[in-house]
């Protein structure tokens, strides 16, 4: 059983509420996610990414040898877990993080641009391909950063970083006029 200890947004308070002018290069922030964490058990790497390819329309990031963090807009944290509880049964640890992270959307054709003043990670398309996700420092925050489209990046944080990330990517886009809204989608 999850319960919900945390209801409010950490950017409920520096966002407008309505969506604004979207400007060419935008910074899209959800206001919920369903995330968890997945960690293989010792000698079971190979079972969990293979079970993690096979389960459905969920995203799955990256994070270290042995860990993953599969993201769904469809399901609920509880289905999620659940479904995947279920898939990998005794070959991986699924544990809830949509409360404890926040994902940031980046999209436009200066996003590299207004990303390599923070990230010290090479984002040419031909280093950081489509689905390729890392685990970087953006400033003094670490974050995980996932290519999701030709221009397109993914970032998630953890929550009480969120503001401080927040207020670092809009210096970082001030030149190229970054706007930045709650996601219409939820």
């Amino acid at each position: 059983m999850t319960r919900t200890y945390i209801s409010r947004h950490p950017l409920n308070d520096l966002l407008p509420l309505e969506p604004g002018i979207r400007a060419v290069d935008h910074l899209d922030i959800p206001r919920f996610q369903a995330i968890v964490s997945v960690l293989a058990v010792p000698g079971e790497e190979a079972d969990v990414t293979a079970g993690l390819a096979a389960s459905g329309d969920v995203s799955i990031r990256f994070a270290s040898p042995g860990e993953w963090l599969v993201l769904s807009q469809t399901e609920t944290p509880d289905s999620l877990h659940r479904s995947l509880s279920l898939l990998l049964a005794e070959t991986a640890y699924i544990i809830d993080q949509s409360d404890g992270r926040v994902v940031f959307r980046l999209s436009g054709p200066n996003i590299r641009r207004i990303l390599a003043k923070g990230i010290a990670t090479d984002l040419h398309p031909a280093m950081f391909d489509i689905g390729t996700s890392s685990n970087v420092l953006c400033g003094h925050i670490s974050v995980n950063l996932a290519r999701t489209g030709e221009n397109e990046f993914e970032l998630i944080v953890m929550r009480s970083f969120a503001v401080a990330l927040f207020d670092d990517l809009r210096r970082m886009g001030r030149e190229f006029d970054l706007s930045a809204d709650f996601s219409a989608q939820g």
